[in-house]
């Protein structure tokens, strides 16, 4: 399902797909279980890349690594809200990122603003995140 939504783009790159193994090691390394879109989704293909060569969706490697880095940075306490209830899985190519709520967990999904620290709702699904950052790639969709 998901190679097919995404071959829809242009310019779209899949990757090959991930393993079973490097997702229980990825949730275990962030102690959370991913949400079963985000999961599928990597199994078809560790990783999504739109027209411009925005990781929309990170492979599962990116996932653990970015999560670790944004949980257990010294600045980042001191300048952010905490960020263990966020599974960060994209980004925009601008700084901001996109998470699912791990606590309570939830599929919708929610974009980190580096530059205020906000958490705001913009897809009720990551189907519908997908469609938007792939319809809108370059532009700021969720604004």
């Amino acid at each position: 399902m998901w190679r097919e939504l995404v071959e829809q783009y242009d310019g779209t790159e899949l990757q090959d797909p991930t393993t079973p193994e490097e997702l229980r090691e990825l949730e275990q390394a962030l102690g959370q279980t991913l949400p079963d879109p985000l999961r599928e989704l990597l199994l078809e293909s560790n990783g999504v890349m739109d027209e411009d060569g925005t990781d929309v969706i990170w492979t599962a490697a990116k996932i653990r690594d970015s999560n670790q880095q944004f949980r257990s940075n010294d600045s980042f306490r001191h300048l952010y809200m905490p960020f263990d209830s966020l599974m960060f899985f994209g980004d925009n190519g601008g700084g901001d990122q996109f998470a699912f709520p791990r606590s309570p967990e939830r599929v919708d999904v929610f974009v980190w603003d580096h530059e205020n620290d906000s958490r705001t709702w913009v897809a009720p699904a990551l189907e519908a995140y997908l469609r938007n950052a792939l319809e809108s790639a370059g532009e700021n969709w969720y604004r």
